[in-house]
């Protein structure tokens, strides 16, 4: 594994672009019995004082119960020429499709979690905090509808960065 630890305070990159644009995966299980899903949402932070990321996962996908199982998961980001496999990660379920045979990614055990052995950055992350998001607690209805009017609510998980991994 040509992966280096690094502290967050040596991380560049623009999360935004990271997050929003070139997509994520978000893996939670062991190697025995784990999924993963291609997310564009969440957030990096400091919470209840230690570095944080929160991401959402609706309730129907398959992912959503291995989050609920398992306190540690990984977010692996990846350079350009893997957008194709994380359009696969998206759209198709792990119900159905084995994703890292379908895509060539290799899954690989870092700390104790699931990663895969492409990506440029592993964050490892514990679940400190989930709660459902809430039709109620939108405070524009037009949010809601766009987002929620035909498919499930997310749950949101806080996770507590762990470790941050580079490829060397």
């Amino acid at each position: 594994m040509n992966f280096v630890k690094k502290e967050m305070a040596a991380l560049a990159g623009n999360p935004f672009t990271q997050i929003g644009d070139d997509w994520y995966l978000i893996t939670a299980g062991t190697m025995e019995d784990y999924n993963t899903m291609t997310a564009s949402w969440g957030f990096m932070g400091v919470m209840w004082g230690a570095p944080s990321f929160v991401c959402a996962v609706r309730t129907n996908r398959h992912t959503f119960s291995y989050m609920e199982q398992n306190d540690v998961y990984t977010l692996c980001f990846f350079e350009k020429e893997y957008r194709s496999a994380l359009q696969f990660c998206g759209t198709k379920s792990g119900r159905e499709y084995d994703k890292a045979k379908e895509t060539g990614l290799t899954p690989i055990e870092i700390d104790g979690a699931v990663a895969f052995a492409e990506a440029s950055r592993i964050i490892v992350c514990r679940k400190r905090y989930a709660e459902m998001m809430k039709q109620e607690a939108f405070t524009e209805q037009a949010t809601y509808d766009r987002w929620y009017c035909t498919d499930p609510l997310h749950k949101q998980y806080i996770g507590e960065i762990l470790a941050v991994y580079e490829k060397a």
